[in-house]
C-alpha cells in the first residue's frame, strides 16, 4: 500500500527564531518518496514556513487520514502559550504575545494521530524548545499519542553566553545527518537510522527520543518526552550497524538473497564475525589491518585510522562503550598531532563520536578518567553543537560527587 510523507518545517521570522527550520527541506525533498516513507510508493506533502494555523491542520488532516503508512518529518520549534499553557509549534509569524493566535498547538497533532491504525505512524522530531517549554516539560512531558513510533531531539533552549557567540539561528542538525543517510538510497528501520543519526551528532543536553510502537510487546505510548529524563527510550533490540562510511560492509548477495563466498576484502570478515556475535574476534581482524597499515604506511596515515575508526565502531556494536569512546578519543589526538586544525570535520567527527560514546559509559571511575581526556579535547575542539564543553564539565562534576574526588 502507498504510504504518505509530510515533510513540515516552521520557525518565527526575526529575532525570535532558535532555529533555522527551512534550511533541511531541500535536503530531505532530494529524497525519494519511497526511501522517505520506506514503502513501495509514497505521496510527499511539503509545508515550508507556514502562516497559518489552520493550514498546517487542514495538510496534517488530509495525511493522517490517508490510508497506508505515514511518516512525519517535523523541524522547528516549540514555544508555550502563557495565558493556558499549551505548547505550540511556532509558525513564521509567531511571537511570544501571539502563541495562541498565530503557532498550532501540539495537541492538535497528537488529536490528528489519535485515530490512526496503531503502529502505522512514524515521528521523526528535530525541535528546539524555549525556555518556558523547556521548564514546563520537566512537570508536564510532551506526548505524541498512543501507538505513534517516534524518533529525534529536542534541544534546550540557548544559554544567553551561547546566544552571544552563536550570532545567529541553531542548524537541526539532527534532521540534516538523517536526510543526508536517506538519500544514499538507505531506507534502515527508523530505530537504527536514529541510532546511525546519533552516532554522527551526539545528543548530549537533548531531550532524545526513541520509541517504537510497532515492538511486540509494545503497546500505549511513550508516556511524554521531558527534560528530566534525558533518554526516553526502550530498548530496541540488538546494537545497530556501524555508521555506513565507517567501512563494515554488508555481505554481498546473489540476485536471490543469498551470500556470496566472503572475498579478499576484510571488512566482509570482520563484518561476518559481528553478525554472528564474535566481538573478539572481530576486533582482532581489525587489530590486524591496522599492524599491517602502520607498517605499510606509517602510524600518521590515512589507511590506520581508517581501521582505528572501524576498531572504535566494533567497541560500540559489542557493547563496551568505554572502550569505543577510548578510540575515538585516540583517534581525535592522532589527527591534531598529525597536523590536521580543530576545525577538521574529521577531527570534529571524533570528537563528537567520543563524547556520545562516553555519554553511554556507566562505570563511574572509568567516565571520570575518560571524561578528563574529553574536556581537555572539547576545550580545544568545542564542536558545531552550542553546550558540548558544559555538558562535559556538568557530567565530571556529578561524577567527581560520586566518587567524592575533589575537584
Amino acid at each position: 500500500m502507498p504510504g504518505t510523507v509530510l515533510l513540515l518545517a516552521a520557525s518565527p521570522v526575526g529575532k525570535g527564531c532558535l532555529v533555522d527550520a527551512a534550511s533541511v527541506l531541500p535536503v530531505l525533498a532530494a529524497v525519494a518518496p519511497e526511501v522517505l516513507s520506506g514503502t513501495g510508493t509514497a505521496n510527499v506533502v511539503e509545508l515550508a514556513d507556514p502562516l497559518e494555523p489552520q493550514a498546517v491542520l487542514t495538510r496534517l488532516r488530509a495525511a493522517a487520514t490517508a490510508p497506508g503508512p505515514l511518516t512525519v518529518y517535523l523541524t522547528g520549534q516549540l514555544q508555550l502559550d502563557r495565558k493556558q499553557r499549551l505548547v505550540h509549534l511556532a509558525l513564521a509569524r509567531t511571537t511570544p504575545a501571539t502563541v495562541r493566535y498565530t503557532a498550532f498547538p501540539w495537541h492538535w497533532l497528537v488529536e490528528e494521530l489519535r485515530l490512526r491504525t496503531p503502529g502505522s505512524t512514524t515521528l521523526f522530531l528535530d525541535l528546539h524548545a524555549d525556555g518556558d517549554v523547556w521548564r514546563q516539560m520537566a512537570g508536564r512531558p510532551l506526548g505524541v499519542g498512543p501507538g505513534v513510533s517516534v524518533y529525534g531531539r529536542i534541544a534546550p533552549p540557548p544559554s544567553s553566553a551561547a546566544s552571544a557567540l552563536r550570532r545567529g539561528v541553531a542548524v537541526p542538525t539532527y534532521m540534516k545527518v538523517l536526510a543526508t543517510i536517506l538519500r544514499s538510497g538507505q531506507r534502515p528501520a527508523p530505530g537504527v537510522l536514529h541510532e546511525q543519526v546519533l552516532a554522527r551528532t551526539g545528543g548530549y543536553g537533548d531531550v532524545v527520543l526513541a520509541w517504537d510502537a510497532t515492538a511486540p510487546g509494545v503497546g500505549g505510548s511513550p508516556g511524554g518526552f521531558a527534560p528530566a529524563a534525558p533518554t526516553q527510550s526502550r530498548p530496541l533490540g540488538a546494537a545497530p550497524p556501524p555508521d555506513p562510511q565507517i567501512g563494515l560492509r554488508p555481505r554481498p548477495q546473489t540476485p536471490d538473497g543469498l551470500s556470496v563466498p566472503a572475498t579478499t576484502d576484510p571488512h566482509f570478515a570482520i563484518t561476518a564475525a559481528v553478525e554472528a556475535g564474535r566481538h573478539s574476534e572481530a576486533d582482532a581482524l581489525a587489530v590486524l589491518r591496522e599492524q599491517e597499515a602502520v607498517r605499510e604506511f606509517g602510524d600518521g596515515a590515512a589507511e590506520v585510522w581508517h581501521w582505528r575508526e572501524v576498531r572504535a565502531d566494533l567497541a560500540m556494536l559489542a557493547g563496551d562503550a568505554a572502550r569505543s569512546c577510548e578510540v575515538w578519543l585516540g583517534l581525535a589526538v592522532a589527527r591534531l598531532a598529525a597536523g590536521q586544525t580543530t576545525g577538521d570535520p574529521a577531527v570534529e567527527a571524533a570528537v563528537d563520536r567520543a563524547h556520545h560514546q562516553w555519554a553511554q559509559v556507566t562505570d563511574v571511575g572509568r567516565a571520570h578518567e575518560l571524561g578528563l581526556v574529553l574536556a581537555g579535547l572539547r576545550e580545544r575542539v568545542p564542536g558545531r553543537r552550542d553546550g558540548a564543553l558544559a555538558h562535559v564539565r556538568q557530567r565530571l562534576a556529578e561524577l567527581r560527587s560520586a566518587q567524592h574526588v575533589p575537584g
